[in-house]
């Protein structure tokens, strides 16, 4: 076990001592890195998640997985096996978000000190339950850990709320058009 992996184990400790994560979950769902053989499973999901217009491409998806695995957190029902959410990233020395972060795996950086979140998936049928939001602390824990400076993210309206109850920054408008939308800019200090 590496000193992440002892580092995530003894903030998972300590969530749970205070009360700052969800314990049933935690033992409802394993999270980890992505597998290669789930990527596909994961382009899946984020097309059941997102709209046409919004939802990665399957071969974007697949590249990032390959690319980028560690920077996907995935939570698998340990009841059935599958594949309930992620969220995936990628990581960079920029600041601000840009759309070419959603369809260019070739700009993720392993060393950044930022990432920039490029999806939250969760599946319907697992919705309503904490899931997303176990997702994300777990991310954010795991970035700061590794010594990661920001995360950011974009955000239509109607997220904007959740996201703020999690402790995002609404910064604005983006400077994203991505899917013809307009997107709030959200980010998380996490080493400043």
């Amino acid at each position: 076990m590496g000193n992440i992996d002892k580092g995530c184990k003894k903030a998972y400790n300590k969530a749970i001592e205070y009360g700052l994560c969800d314990k049933d979950l935690n033992e409802r769902f394993e999270f980890r890195n992505i597998r290669s053989e789930e990527a596909e499973q994961a382009a899946e999901i984020e097309q059941i998640c997102f709209p046409p217009n919004e939802a990665c491409a399957k071969s974007t998806m697949i590249e990032r997985a390959t690319v980028a695995p560690d920077l996907f957190l995935v939570a698998i029902d340990r009841e059935t096996g599958k594949l309930a959410g992620f969220l995936n990233g990628i990581a960079t020395d920029e600041y601000l978000f840009r759309d070419e972060f959603f369809t260019d795996a070739g700009l993720h950086d392993p060393a950044g000190n930022n990432v920039m979140l490029l999806g939250l998936d969760v599946l319907p049928e697992y919705r309503g339950q904490g899931l997303a939001r176990e997702i994300v602390f777990r991310y954010l824990r795991r970035e700061q850990a590794r010594g990661r400076k920001k995360v950011t993210l974009t955000c239509l309206e109607s997220k904007v709320n959740m996201y703020t109850k999690m402790g995002f920054c609404d910064r604005g408008i983006s400077g994203s058009t991505w899917g013809g939308e307009q997107w709030h800019e959200m980010d998380y200090a996490l080493n400043i």
